[in-house]
């Protein structure tokens, strides 16, 4: 994944999601992160060369957790888990604003 992959910029609020700004802005920071991790990896030297690639792997992958994010903001599912289709937690949303499932949800997926 390249550090110049670029998204359509942010479109504006949908008005059926009154914290669509706010969410966007968490996805945003997220997205910003891992692209800043992603090039520190790409670009600085690193002791432990046998880890570089699983860290880049697993930056990669948050991106596209991300990118899945947006899309499911302009969708309307945002916020429904994936898996049982419940509303997950604002909490949860907080802190993971990519995720696609409810934490009973995801343990079951982590754990079969």
């Amino acid at each position: 994944m390249s550090l110049d992959a670029s998204r359509t910029p942010p479109r504006p609020e949908l008005p059926e999601h009154p914290a669509a700004h706010e969410t966007r802005s968490r996805l945003e920071h997220a997205r910003l992160t891992s692209l800043t991790q992603l090039h520190t990896l790409t670009h600085d030297s690193h002791p432990d060369e046998q880890l570089l690639p699983a860290h880049k792997t697993a930056i990669e992958q948050t991106l596209q957790e991300i990118d899945a994010a947006f899309a499911r903001i302009e969708d309307g599912t945002y916020g429904t888990c994936q898996n049982c289709h419940t509303p997950v937690p604002e909490e949860r949303l907080e802190i993971l604003p990519y995720t696609r499932y409810c934490v009973s949800c995801r343990r079951h997926t982590t754990t079969t």
